[in-house]
């Protein structure tokens, strides 16, 4: 037989898509809607076992005593394991110091209290706002383009200001945690781990690293899971613990963080702060750009904010500086550095519009030949002038009416990579007629699944609900992680190659029968027949039945021929807010997002996508922030009680305008997970300033920092 793969595999020609770009509900909703969806916390093993982690209430400190002999023979234990040890150093609160794993949650609780540790506290620092106050700091290269110093002093305009974000956390519903299992034999052990999280391929290795078992004895099951957004791409610590555990007490072991635990050590977005001064030519043209920024992502450093952001300002300077702070140290979070690298950008920049006496969407509009998406810019710009009404609304930075509510609008352009990952995909298609589609990939609650089954589906002429798609299972054919807004392109491009190549195999054999060559025949609405003549024609269980009992399996995968994926988006995003100046809330009446994405292969998942960015968005706009105590090093608000986020309340309209059509499809898939969620706190800043007359320097947005700077300088 030839070989059946296409030479250059494309997506279809828009009049040929029945499925791919329309608005298609998720296929795991009924379940996740219905609670019969399981999640990590829904695993519950014959003989499960529960664990809970002793953790060093300090942020500096070195364990001098420690002791667990109290639990041997303690009723209802089953596994103590020592974390950190005597002479262990301590780098922040909460760090795991022993783990228990007891017959039930309370039995582990109490056990914990048995344990006898000592400590010596050390100094520690946490409060990196201002770096001259830092014990010690990691600056980097200075960035130097031009001459900036030259640049500002030619400058007719310039404005100069201080701005920044505060670490704030990642908050999955689902904390981070998995039940682990040993099986096979005592000379070939095996282990079975359900985790949380976005690495499903990736997690056994970590595991076998760890636990000295071949990786190919790790296997990793992940059905659903309740977010991640960066933050669960390890076998961590914890992780690896639950697993000696469950070796050492021959039995399933679960353990998940508690809330205080998740907001206080698994990982948070860092801060950013700088110092920014920028400079235009009176027509508004940027010119010059110096900043000196730093911010913390615990005691590692968590990477630079892309300064200045989407603008390529041809004379800049830029130095950022990582401040060592004992917490833990800062995961990916939606967009890492981007969403900072906004905030810092777009604040002083619509500073500068506003010295220019200028409309900032006149500014921006003039400013986007600095940009490397030009064009898409300006039409993304227009789309969401039209859909805001930006040039009827829009005032002069300052009061506008009477009364104490006052409204504003605020300008934000965001950019971002999203190329597909390395990812395989298997297509079994059975005599019975079932296909099944199967990937070692992972859905976060954005649609993965759906993806998969548009994709196949559409490509061989079936209804969607012919199309099973199993995912989750690490034995499944590897696809990579879920970062970096890679998932759909990835995934969609290894589904629509596998799907391709399964199709040739059937035309193949199809081909005789019909009395045409393969490539004469075309899959559609469930038949496969010939072109042109679309009388000739065999069943998709006819064409099956060719095969005798025998399964039709094809593969494809990502990287492969074709252009299937891109890389290199842009959006635009717009605010409308009302900030009450007597009591200082600041209410989000209107957001409007405007998005590219490549070819769309599902609206209403794509659309999705972008409200769930700006609801997140707005709610780390004006509410998140991790509130640490600098004298004892804890986080204070460790729940959803205290750890502040937006309510329903707080939303407001949200209009959402999703780049399609010629000139965007032909890119291919291009990811979507991260980019919508960097401009939102930006666009809302700038909405504020409008509206007051004043720059509110540092998020979040609250009523006291408002009111602080409505009251001017002290």
């Amino acid at each position: 037989m030839a070989d059946p793969i296409r030479a250059d595999p494309t997506w279809p020609e828009p009049a040929e898509r029945r499925l791919i770009g329309q608005r298609i509900s998720r296929l795991d909703g009924p379940a996740k809607v219905t609670g019969t969806a399981k999640y990590t916390y829904d695993v519950n093993r014959p003989g499960l076992l529960h664990a809970r982690v002793l953790r060093c209430p300090y942020a500096h400190a070195r364990i001098t005593a420690l002791d667990v002999s109290a639990l041997l023979g303690y009723p209802g234990v089953r596994a103590v394991r020592v974390i950190q040890g005597v002479g262990s150093e301590i780098q922040w609160a909460l760090d795991e110091v022993a783990v228990v794993a007891a017959v039930s949650e309370d039995v582990a609780e109490d056990a914990l209290r048995l344990i006898a540790v000592e400590y010596e506290v050390l100094p520690h620092f946490v409060t990196e706002e201002k770096p001259d106050q830092a014990p010690s700091s990691k600056p980097g290269e200075e960035e130097l383009t031009g001459d900036p110093d030259a640049a500002l002093a030619a400058a007719s305009v310039h404005a100069k200001g201080t701005y920044g974000l505060p670490v704030i956390a990642h908050n999955c519903l689902e904390a981070h945690g998995q039940v682990c299992e040993w099986t096979g034999s005592k000379e070939k052990p095996e282990m079975t781990a359900w985790c949380s999280t976005q690495a499903v391929s990736g997690l056994p290795s970590q595991f076998a690293e760890r636990i000295g078992i071949p990786a190919a004895d790790v296997h990793v099951i992940t059905q659903y899971m309740g977010g991640g957004f960066g933050s669960k791409f390890s076998a961590d610590r914890w992780g690896i613990e639950c697993a000696e555990l469950a070796r050492e007490a021959g039995a399933p072991v679960k353990l998940m963080l508690d809330r205080a635990a998740e907001l206080t050590v698994a990982g948070d977005r860092p801060s950013a702060f700088a110092e920014i001064e920028v400079g235009a030519a009176d027509d508004g043209s940027f010119t010059a750009w110096v900043s000196r920024s730093w911010g913390s992502g615990g005691l590692g450093s968590a990477g630079d904010p892309p300064l200045p952001y989407v603008f390529q300002i041809p004379a800049r300077r830029q130095r950022h500086t990582a401040i060592p702070t004992n917490t833990a140290s800062s995961r990916a979070w939606r967009a890492p550095n981007h969403p900072q690298g906004c905030y810092l950008t777009m604040s002083a920049l619509d500073d500068l519009a506003a010295k220019l006496g200028m409309d900032p969407y006149d500014v921006f509009l003039k400013n986007l030949p600095l940009t490397k998406l030009p064009d898409v810019y300006k039409q993304e710009m227009e789309i969401a002038e039209q859909l805001m009404g930006w040039k009827a609304r829009w005032h002069p930075r300052g009061f506008a009416g009477d009364g104490p509510v006052r409204r504003g609008l605020g300008l934000s352009l965001h950019t971002w990579g999203g190329g597909g990952h390395r990812s395989n995909c298997e297509v079994i298609l059975q005599p019975d007629g079932q296909v099944e589609a199967r990937i070692a990939t992972q859905d976060l609650g954005t649609g993965t699944r759906t993806v998969v089954g548009i994709v196949v589906a559409d490509t061989l002429g079936l209804p969607l609900d012919a199309v099973k798609v199993s995912i989750g299972d690490s034995r499944f054919p590897s696809s990579g992680g879920s970062g970096g807004s890679t998932t759909v392109g990835g995934v969609s491009a290894a589904a629509r190659r596998a799907a391709l190549n399964a199709l040739a195999l059937i035309s193949e054999k199809a081909a005789p029968r019909l009395g045409v060559a393969p490539d004469q025949l075309e899959a559609v609405d469930g038949v496969l027949r010939v072109q042109g003549s679309p009388d000739r024609q065999l069943t998709w269980k006819q064409a099956l039945a060719l095969f005798g009992r025998t399964p039709v399996t094809a593969t494809g995968a990502n990287p492969g021929p074709g252009e299937l994926t891109g890389s290199g988006v842009g959006g635009v995003q717009m605010a409308q807010v009302a900030v009450d100046v007597e009591t200082g809330v600041v209410k989000v009446e209107k957001m409007v997002a405007v998005q590219d994405c490549g070819l769309i292969i599902d609206l209403k998942t794509a659309e999705s996508q972008v409200y769930g960015a700006l609801i997140m968005g707005i709610s780390s706009a004006l509410a998140e922030e991790k509130v640490i105590d600098p004298l004892t090093g804890r986080m204070l608000n460790v729940d959803f009680e205290s750890y502040r986020m937006a309510g329903i309340g707080d939303v407001g309209e949200l209009v959402v305008h999703m780049m399609s059509g010629p000139g965007y499809d032909e890119r291919g898939v291009i990811g979507l997970g991260e980019p919508p969620m960097i401009s939102p706190a930006a666009a809302i800043g700038n909405a504020v300033a409008n509206a007051t007359g004043v720059r509110v320097p540092f998020l979040p947005f609250t009523p006291e920092r408002v009111l602080n700077a409505l009251a001017g300088p002290k």
